[in-house]
């Protein structure tokens, strides 16, 4: 699936590993603004995965963080690999 780019790193790895299941809110600050056609996409495709693997979430307009990171495309260990290295090299704040 495309998606939009993450606004940055650092807000990528807080979301996910802050919140279980994110709801429109995180998705928009995970990615900066969206419509709400594409965030609505971005969701449906979330939750069709979610039926395929059985995963449930405990509230009605949620989706499971995890899951939802696999389908966009989102590496957490890339990721914090690309974070560790700015670091390193002093690029990061």
């Amino acid at each position: 699936m495309k998606v939009k780019r993450i606004t940055d790193i650092d807000t990528a790895l807080y979301i996910y590993y802050r919140y279980p299941e994110i709801g429109n809110k995180e998705i928009k600050e995970l990615f900066g603004g969206l419509g709400s056609a594409t965030l609505t996409k971005y969701k449906k495709a979330v939750q069709g995965e979610q039926i395929k693997q059985n995963v449930k979430t405990s509230q009605l307009y949620t989706i499971n963080t995890e899951v939802a990171y696999k389908v966009w495309g989102i590496d957490v260990a890339e990721l914090e690999k690309r974070r560790d290295k700015l670091k390193k090299l002093g690029l990061s704040a």
